[in-house]
Parts: structure tokens; sequence; C-alpha cells
């Protein structure tokens, strides 16, 4: 009768830290009874399993009829949950005013209108001071209800001030869904099929931004309306990757945590994404000096008086923080630093693998892949992208998966695997054409590979990796051939062929010229 580790009961205790267990069992003891002691021999028992088995659980508690035990558990599970709220109300704003209102439902139940009012004025307080607008409307209607059970002399004064307050509270929610929606829609179609591939794609990315937003002045917004605008029109400008307005409207989401530090703590989670793209538009753009201070200002997350980092926005630093540390050695082009970067980092990943969606390892494996190819450590970079290749979710970022086949043709190339390059520019042209991305990027790069077999002498070889580099450097600039750039600089590699030189060196010469000319500017 052994069952998988689905068992939620199983994954709720195993979840659990040890600081989190103490308090439960101090939490569960508090009553005395044979039932009480029951459930914590299941507790034990369940916490002691590698993998759940309720033959061994019920060998180790004899005292638990096998009838009882559906019922033993969802009594277990339920403390646990009581007693998680219990230690966790002090350090979450949400828990903290629910809370309160919960304080003042149940005062008013007994007819303590007065005592209700005035536990119900503070989280109206807390709400608007942590931009918890959601928490708004149920405040207000319980005043609503209050004011007819609690007559005052200045009953009309009051119902005039409720009425408009909940007409601005219903219209900011009604923004902060329109905004937090187009944000989901976009995010949707970009797990789907990555940057816009076409017209087709530009037309539908349009149509849910302009079909979307509501008529509004930006400057007339809450602050809670515009983090939520922000994060939608980010999302938008990286989707159609237009990099400089995703930039200005990043920058405005960064700085308006920065104008109300005690959003951070209420909406930390919406903080960390925030200086997370602000970050991708710097790297996106080569602002490497930017870059870095904004790093810092992401490590000082962890330091923030205040601020509770639960365990999923602990994963959501660790993702984010990971992949800025080796887009940094991207844009230097220091591949040799950024590989000894990526083995601590797949170290690192083992402990998070299981709390991991396969979106983030798919961008991890990538990463990896192309670190290593620029490192010229190309068994390595095939080994990464064979773990995007043989993802079964195929529906998933179905640009990586394209790239990714781009990329493990090219490292097969690298290693001189002639028969298996012929194998794979079969495979991968099927691949394209099937997903509807064979566009003149890979077409051009699939021609190439074809026809190197038929080069015989060096100088032909340098000639062909010219002639493809010519062909492919005006697509840079077309809206919907220039994402294949960001996955892969593929003209530093050519290049580095043409003039014989390690990729590394090519993109770190690129990278020095940039930074004089900054500073000539500048100057």
């Amino acid at each position: 009768m052994s069952i998988k580790n689905s068992d939620q009961l199983f994954q709720l205790i195993k979840s659990l830290s040890k600081g989190e267990k103490r308090h439960f069992k101090l939490f569960a003891t508090r009553h005395k009874g044979g039932e009480n002691a029951k459930f914590l021999k299941l507790f034990d028992a369940i916490d002691a399993l590698a993998d759940y088995n309720e033959d061994k659980i019920l060998k180790k508690v004899k005292s638990i009829d096998p009838a009882q035990l559906p019922n033993i558990k969802q009594h277990l599970y339920k403390q646990i949950m009581q007693g998680l709220r219990m230690l966790h109300t002090a350090n979450d704003i949400d828990l903290k005013i629910r809370e309160q209102i919960d304080y003042a439902v149940i005062l008013y139940n007994k007819c303590l209108y007065q005592q209700s009012a005035k536990v119900l004025d503070k989280a109206k307080e807390m709400s608007k001071k942590f931009g918890k607008t959601v928490f708004l409307l149920d405040i207000h209607e319980m005043e609503k209800r209050q004011v007819i059970k609690f007559v005052r002399r200045n009953i009309q004064g009051k119902v005039e001030q409720l009425i408009p307050e909940g007409e601005i509270v219903q219209k900011q929610l009604n923004n902060i869904n329109t905004f937090s929606n187009l944000s989901l829609k976009l995010y949707a179609f970009y797990l789907k099929i990555g940057f816009i591939r076409n017209s087709t794609d530009f037309e539908l990315a349009n149509s849910f931004l302009y079909s979307t937003l509501p008529v509004f002045q930006e400057e007339s917004l809450s602050a809670e309306e515009r983090i939520h605008l922000y994060d939608s029109l980010v999302g938008y400008y990286f989707f159609t990757q237009d990099y400089a307005r995703g930039y200005d409207y990043a920058k405005k989401w960064v700085a308006l945590f920065d104008k109300n530090p005690s959003l951070i703590a209420s909406k930390t989670e919406l903080y960390v994404k925030g200086v997370n793209n602000f970050l991708k538009a710097q790297s996106k753009l080569s602002l490497y000096d930017d870059f870095l201070k904004t790093t810092e200002k992401f490590e000082e997350l962890k330091h923030i008086p205040d601020v509770y980092l639960p365990e999923n926005i602990g994963i959501q630093i660790f993702r984010y923080s990971s992949k800025h540390k080796i887009e940094r050695y991207f844009m230097l082009g220091e591949f040799d630093k950024g590989s000894k970067e990526v083995d601590k980092i797949t170290k690192e990943l083992k402990h998070y693998k299981d709390k991991l969606n396969q979106y983030d390892l798919l961008l991890f494996h990538y990463k990896f892949a192309c670190m290593y190819f620029g490192n010229a450590q190309y068994k390595e970079t095939i080994l990464w992208l064979n773990e995007i290749i043989n993802t079964k979710d195929v529906d998933l970022r179905a640009d990586i998966l394209s790239f990714a086949r781009i990329l493990n043709l090219i490292s097969h190339y690298e290693l001189n695997h002639t028969d298996l390059v012929d194998y794979y520019i079969k495979s991968t042209y099927r691949f394209l054409s099937k997903k509807e991305d064979l566009h003149l990027f890979q077409t051009k790069i699939i021609k190439f590979l074809k026809k190197l077999n038929m080069v015989r002498t060096d100088k032909e070889l340098r000639f062909a990796f010219k002639d493809l580099r010519d062909q492919l450097v005006p697509l840079a600039n077309n809206p919907y051939e220039k994402r294949a750039f960001m996955y892969f600089d593929i003209l530093s590699w050519l290049e580095s062929k043409i003039f014989g030189k390690p990729v590394q060196e090519i993109i770190q010469s690129k990278v020095l010229k940039k930074v004089v000319n900054e500073n000539v500017q500048n100057y």
C-alpha cells in the first residue's frame, strides 16, 4: 500500500523548517488527550519517513486503527495549518490585516460595535499604509454594517464619507485587476512562444494591450495601481523586444518602491520582480555600470529591516540572482570565469530543483549551455542542451527549444561530429518546420552547415564564415529576426572563426570599445 509522495500531509510536514516543527509541537501540546497524542505520534511517524508509506506508519503507530487514519490525518493537517498561521502572523502583513478583520467580525457578532469599529479602523490604516486595496473592500463592507448597528448623531456624515470611499476602492481594484490580467495574458503567451516571431504575434500582443488598458492618468493612480501598471507595460515591451521602453517603466517601478519603503515589506514579491526586470533591461541595453549598482540593491534585499522573506521569495531571489550572476559574465565575455560560476550554481540548483518549475530549469540549462559554449567546452554544452531537447513539455518556450537545436548543431560541428551534424540538420529542420519557427536566421545557418562539407581549404572556410556573417548582420535590425541574437551571439562566434581568435576575446574587445566610447561621450 505504498503511496507516492503526492500525499498532501506528507508534503506539508516535509516542507516545515526546524523552527516550524518546534513551534507546532508546542502549539499541539497545549491540550492533553488521547486524540492529541495520536496525531502527534502520526506527525513524528510521517516526519521520520523518506517516502510516504501507510503500512510503515500503521506499524509504527499501533494505537491508530486503519479506519481512523484518514480522519486523524485530516485533523493533523488542520492543526499544522493553524499553528503555521499563528507563527507567521507576526511577520506577514496580509495575515496581520486579516487577523484584525477577523477580530472586528468577532466583536461585531458579540454586539461590541464600538470595539469592532476601533479594530476595523486599525485594519484600514494598515491596508492603506501597505497598499493592500483588496482588504479595503472587505473593510468597507464591514463599516457599512457597523453604521447600521452603531447609530451615531453624525450618521449622515459617515454615510456621505463611506459611499465615495467605496467607489474609489472599487475603481482602484478594477484597475489593479485589469493591469494584472494583462500581465498574466502576456506571460502565458511569452511562456509558450518566447519573444514575438512575426507580425501576427505583434498584433496579438497589441490587442492584449490596447483592448485591455482603461483610460487613466498615471499620476492620479495609487501606488498599488501603478505597480501593476508598470508590471504589465514592462512585460509588453520586453515581449516586443523594445528594451528601451521596458527600461523606462522598470525604472519607474523600482523608484516607486524607493519612495514608498513600507511597500517593500508588504509587496516584497513585486519589489523583487521589479528589481529583476530593471536588471534585465540594463543587461539587454549593455548598461554595465548601472547593472552593477542595481545588483548591489538586489543583494541588499536579504538585509532590509522588517522585510519578511518566506521560502517562496527566497527561491525567487535565488533564481534571479543566479541568472544575473551569469548575465554579468555574458556582458563582459568572461566565459572562463562564468563557467566556474555555473559549476557553483549547478550545485545550489540541486537544493532547489524540486521547487523550481520546468520553465525556470529550461532557462538555467540554456544559460549554462551558452556559457560553456563561449568557453569552448562543447561537450558540456551538448550535455545541457540535451536536457532541453529531451524535455517532454514541447509547448513551453518554443523559442528556446528551437535555438537549443541550432546551438547543438554548431557544437557538434565544433567537435567535428560530421555524421551527427548531418543527422541533426535534418531533425532540426523538421522540428523548426513543425513549430513554425523556421525564419531567415535559422534557414541561413542550416544552409551554411550543409555546405561546409564541400569546403576544402582554410581560405574557403574563412570566406564561408564571412559570407554567413554578412548575411546575418542585416537581420540584427529586423524586428522579427533580431530575437535570434539574444539567444546566442552568433556574430561573435563567426568573427572568432574569421579572425582565428577565441569567442571570449572577440566579445571582450567589443565590450572594451563600448566602454571607451561611453567614457568619451560622458566626458
